[in-house]
C-alpha cells in the first residue's frame, strides 16, 4: 500500500463536489504501490518520480487521467481523449462513486498497465511543432517581423505549440488578431503563454 500524503489529505478535506469519489480513487491508486503527491493542485500518483495517474475534478465529472493513456490497450473502451489537441493523456470519467466501486478491478488493471508502460520506458510519439497549423494572421506577423520570427523560433516546442493552439482556437479572425497582438510582447520577451 502506498503512503498517504498529508497534502492530499488537506486537498480532499477541501473538496466538496467529488470528495467520496476522489477518496475511493485515491484508495485504488495507493493500493497499487504508487507514491502520492500533489501536483498542479491535484492528487498525482507516481513511480520513481514519473507521473502515472492524476485525480482531478470538473463540474460534471471527476476522473483518473493517465499521463501515457494513449499507450494503454483499453480493452474496456473506457479511456477518453479530453480534447482534440491532447496527444498522450487519456481520462476515465466518473459521475458517481458506484461507477468507481463497480470498476475497481478494471481500474487497478489499467493502473498496473500504466506502471508497466513506465517501467519499460515506452514513449509517446508526439506530433512535431511543424505539424500544427499556423493561423494565417500569425503567419503574416511572423513573415513581416524577423525579430518576432527569431523570438518565436527560440521558444521551446511546447511553448510554440501552446501559442499556435491558443491562436488557432479562436473562431473569428478578429479574435485571432486580438490574441496575437496581445501576446507578441510576451513572445518577444521569450515567455510562453502561461509564464
Amino acid at each position: 500500500m502506498g503512503k498517504p500524503n498529508p497534502k492530499v489529505d488537506a486537498f480532499l478535506r477541501r473538496e466538496k463536489r467529488w470528495s467520496d469519489e476522489m477518496a475511493e480513487l485515491r484508495k485504488i491508486a495507493l493500493s497499487c504501490e504508487l507514491s502520492e503527491e500533489l501536483k498542479w493542485g491535484q492528487p498525482c500518483y507516481t513511480l520513481d518520480g514519473k507521473n502515472i495517474v492524476l485525480i482531478h475534478g470538473f463540474k460534471k465529472y471527476c476522473a483518473y487521467l493517465f499521463f501515457k493513456g494513449v499507450l494503454l490497450k483499453d480493452p474496456q473502451s473506457i479511456l477518453i481523449i479530453q480534447t482534440d489537441n491532447v496527444q498522450a493523456a487519456r481520462q476515465i470519467r466518473f459521475t458517481h462513486i458506484r461507477e468507481i466501486v463497480k470498476l475497481r478491478p478494471t481500474l487497478k488493471t489499467y493502473i498496473q498497465e500504466a506502471i508497466e508502460v513506465e517501467k519499460t520506458g515506452l514513449k509517446v510519439a508526439f506530433r512535431k511543432t511543424g505539424e500544427f497549423a499556423v493561423p494565417e494572421e500569425f503567419r503574416s506577423r511572423l513573415d513581416g517581423s524577423p525579430a518576432l520570427r527569431k523570438a518565436f523560433d527560440a521558444l521551446t516546442p511546447g511553448r510554440q505549440r501552446a501559442y499556435l493552439l491558443y491562436f488557432g482556437s479562436a473562431k473569428q479572425p478578429k479574435t485571432r488578431e486580438s490574441r496575437i497582438a496581445k501576446h507578441i510582447p510576451r513572445i518577444l520577451d521569450g515567455k510562453g503563454l502561461d509564464d
